[in-house]
């Protein structure tokens, strides 16, 4: 998959686009590229998405109102390059993009930027100046501009269309299971491994702190989950800790920690990125760091029979 950043330059042999903001690229997401290839196989041109950094979401947004991301741009890249898209334009989204009505977008870029063979849109999707540009107008553009237009059903999972907001409210809720359904993948969080303060070493369960690579990544709900832990291209398996942790600090900041299991190494400064397999339990506070460390005894119990079960 090649990777525009922009418009500028850009050949392409009759371009087949799909837009959007592609956040979390779940199972509906999934469903429009498939769409997309069979649509440019149909008319023996390339694949094309167009999306878009920031999130729209944080231009149009107050700071209180911005949701967190699902996935990150590097980790967006990565999972759009395994489904066969030949393009991704990756398009800087700004105030000024955001007040281009849907046929000055279809005309000034589509049409006249990219020369646009087809075009395939979500169940839902509407975009432009207001969202005014749903399928019933994009159809009248087509006609106009002469391309090919497709939409898409939509996609539904236990009963749930889905959608990013409905992962996002899964994920601060901590039902991982739900998350996994509707993205069709174990939920990533990547960083890099920094000094913590040592106590989880003292009471034999050692931890990776993460600094996660992207502040606006969505974190799950505060508590301990089962996870696979990624290292220089070995996995391991271990638990996660999610949240302020309240037995043994009174600072307030939200930590990300993993202890691995069979695992000894010194990986200060290394990349890693964690998958969130299932929710042990929330976050408690312990009378003392005693009874803490006979719970996280319990809770490596737990993930350990959640293996031997899968």
């Amino acid at each position: 998959m090649q990777v525009h950043y922009g418009l500028e330059n850009i050949r392409i042999e009759k371009p087949v686009v799909t837009i959007g903001s592609f956040d979390g690229v779940h199972k509906g997401h999934v469903q429009v590229i498939e769409g997309l290839r069979r649509c440019a196989r149909k008319l023996q041109g390339e694949s094309v998405i167009i999306s878009f950094d920031p999130h729209p979401r944080e231009v149009l947004y107050p700071l209180e109102k911005r949701p967190g991301i699902l996935t990150t741009l590097d980790e967006k890249i990565k999972i759009l390059s395994e489904y066969g898209i030949q393009h991704l334009i990756v398009l800087k989204f700004t105030e000024e993009l955001a007040n281009l009505t849907y046929d000055d977008f279809v005309k000034h870029i589509l049409v006249d930027k990219i020369g646009i063979a087809g075009l395939v849109v979500g169940y839902d999707h509407r975009f432009g100046k207001d969202r005014e540009g749903d399928f019933e107008a994009l159809k009248i553009l087509a006609g106009k501009y002469h391309f090919h237009i497709e939409q898409e059903e939509v996609c539904v999972t236990r009963e749930v269309n889905i959608s990013s907001t409905k992962i996002r409210t899964a994920l601060e809720l901590g039902d991982v299971g739900l998350v996994k359904a509707l993205l069709g993948y174990d939920y990533p969080i990547s960083g890099i491994v920094v000094h913590g303060d040592k106590i989880g070493r003292q009471m034999g369960f050692p931890t990776a702190n993460i600094n996660v690579s992207d502040h606006r990544k969505l974190l799950p709900a505060a508590g301990v989950y089962a996870a696979h832990v990624y290292i220089d291209g070995e996995t391991y398996e271990g638990m996660l800790n999610v949240g302020v942790r309240p037995t043994v600090s009174t600072s307030g900041i939200v930590r990300l920690e993993v202890h691995i299991f069979d695992f000894d190494r010194d990986i200060y400064g290394a990349g890693i990125t964690v998958t969130v397999l299932e929710r042990i339990r929330g976050e408690r506070k312990f009378e003392n760091t005693g009874e803490l460390q006979l719970q996280l005894q319990k809770d490596k119990e737990a993930v350990l029979r959640l293996k031997n079960e899968g």
